[in-house]
């Protein structure tokens, strides 16, 4: 069920993914990561981290980095949307990237590859498509030189992220492409603390005398 639904939402024209993604102004924090705090309170994005793809006035769009989505892996998923691999390539998680549109597929990926009205431009040389194209390129060996998929989105509507940083929710932290890229999931949330010079020990102890 998941796949054929996948299928059919990586498979949408280049033009309404185009405008689906580009509905947000790229400012303030893109291109930036959010550090979920240990006691934010939505298990949802419990050590979470996110990487923001788009953010503006009316609200705010990112893909999850750090948590993978078990018994769903990169080459099984291609064989499974029919996709033949021509090559060589990697084996790779895909992960969860947030609890909206949790069928929708989404690829961050080095700024090496686009697709006409399919990829948004970041930051930082990075880029996020959401057409099937980029699946096919990769199986084809013709894809970007590093790259992310995720299902599903993290979304906060108007004011709402703004509103949970200020009550402490989440940190922010300059991106990285080890963070975002890396292979080591479980290490990218203390990684992304230590770029502000924080450790888990420090955030709790916080956290108690709030």
């Amino acid at each position: 069920m998941l796949v054929r639904a996948l299928t059919y939402v990586l498979a949408s024209s280049h033009a309404a993914a185009h405008n689906r993604l580009m509905k947000y102004e790229v400012t303030s924090l893109v291109g930036k990561l959010l550090i979920a705090m240990p006691d934010m309170g939505d298990p949802r994005f419990d050590r979470s981290v996110i990487y923001i793809c788009a953010h503006s006035d009316e609200g705010a769009m990112g893909l999850i980095v750090n948590k993978p989505r078990p018994k769903i892996r990169f080459l099984n998923l291609l064989k499974q949307l029919d996709i033949e691999v021509m090559g060589i390539i990697s084996e790779a998680d895909v992960h969860y990237g947030g609890p909206v549109e949790t069928l929708r597929g989404f690829v961050l990926h080095t700024d090496d590859y686009r697709t006409e009205g399919g990829t948004l431009d970041v930051a930082d040389h990075i880029g996020m498509t959401a057409t099937i194209d980029i699946l096919e390129d990769i199986a084809r060996g013709k894809g970007p030189q590093t790259s992310l998929l995720a299902i599903g989105y993290s979304g906060w509507g108007e004011g709402q992220l703004e509103s949970e940083i200020a009550q402490n929710g989440w940190l922010t932290c300059d991106a990285s492409h080890d963070i975002i890229f890396g292979t080591d999931n479980g290490a990218k949330w203390e990684a992304a603390l230590a770029t502000l010079g924080v450790t888990p020990e420090l955030l709790s102890a916080t956290a108690g005398h709030a």
